[in-house]
């Protein structure tokens, strides 16, 4: 039987299906904190494959299954036949005959499609060169925990306008009813396709979109969020270096912006290029939430994909 996949937020979990994940991880967080855990996952396993290194996905999508009383592989491209030539549709077909759920670090999306066609179980997407879902939930869940609520708040990201985290922000915020303004380069703009699926979902919320390169439109933030500038196996460092610089999310950046606008980051971060120490541990950041959130989120995907198998 085919199961639900998880591949993008724009049209894999609906706002209701987002509801449910942030009022789970909302109580297996605050049950965490208590010294309790639930294990939703006995004996359930997740096949982890990463073609990308990772930090926060690794850990939180381990320590996630462990403490649901599951079992996660770290699959890197070395411990799997993927590396002598196996193709991605084998290796879909035979996990899915041992595990529950595969989660994917890949480059292309391309990769995460073709395993989502080929597995009979949940597929989730870590990340890949277009989207990057989990994180943009985790955002969003990290928002309406400080302000109660997403509807008619503001999110302004900084930076490239083209890349994996700008596109789920955009695709996830104007479902929940965020209103978001992309603020970068001219030639680093975000993708029409991307802008167009964005408005399509703005038209039934409410939401507004703007892509801009004037700074100034971080006067109506209620949050200001950046990524890096240089993704691991770019060529194009110095360049993008050098489009960037006028977007680095400093002090001055800040005197623009509401007292209380919040300052995310996805994380890792190039300190001193992309966002200033000052900002990034200031008491506006809400970034290590956010990075501590990722363990809650992932958990209450992980259980509305893989409880029912």
């Amino acid at each position: 039987m085919k199961n639900a996949h998880h591949l993008r937020l724009d049209y894999d979990f609906t706002k209701k299906d987002i509801d449910e994940v942030f009022a789970l991880a909302r109580k297996l967080k605050s049950e965490r904190k208590k010294g309790i855990l639930h294990p939703l996952l006995p004996n359930k396993s997740l096949a982890m494959i990463f073609q990308k290194a990772s930090t926060r996905t690794r850990v939180s999508f381990e320590v996630a299954m462990t403490e649901l009383g599951g079992h996660a592989l770290n699959l890197s491209p070395n411990d799997l036949q993927l590396s002598r030539g196996e193709t991605i549709a084998d290796t879909a077909r035979v996990l899915s005959r041992y595990c529950h759920g595969i989660m994917a670090r890949v480059f292309s999306h391309n990769d995460i499609e073709e395993l989502s066609r080929n597995a009979t179980i949940p597929v989730i997407n870590g990340l890949c060169d277009l989207y990057h879902p989990c994180q943009a939930l985790t955002d969003y869940f990290t928002i309406w925990e400080k302000r109660k609520t997403l509807k008619g708040l503001h999110l302004v990201f900084m930076g490239d306008g083209d890349n994996n985290v700008t596109n789920s922000l955009l695709l996830t915020g104007v479902r929940l009813g965020m209103s978001v303004t992309v603020i970068c380069p001219p030639e680093y703009k975000t993708k029409q396709i991307i802008l167009n699926a964005a408005k399509e979902e703005a038209k039934k919320t409410g939401a507004t979109i703007v892509v801009t390169s004037d700074i100034s439109a971080v006067k109506h933030a209620d949050v200001i969020y950046t990524d890096v500038w240089v993704s691991m196996g770019r060529e194009d460092a110095q360049a993008r270096k050098k489009a960037f610089a006028p977007y680095q999310v400093n002090s001055a950046v800040l005197a623009r912006a509401p007292k209380d606008v919040l300052i995310m980051h996805c994380l890792p971060a190039h300190r001193g290029e992309e966002i200033t120490d000052e900002v990034i541990d200031g008491k506006n950041s809400i970034v290590f939430d956010q990075a501590e959130n990722r363990l809650h989120i992932q958990k209450a995907i992980l259980v509305k994909l893989l409880s029912k198998l």
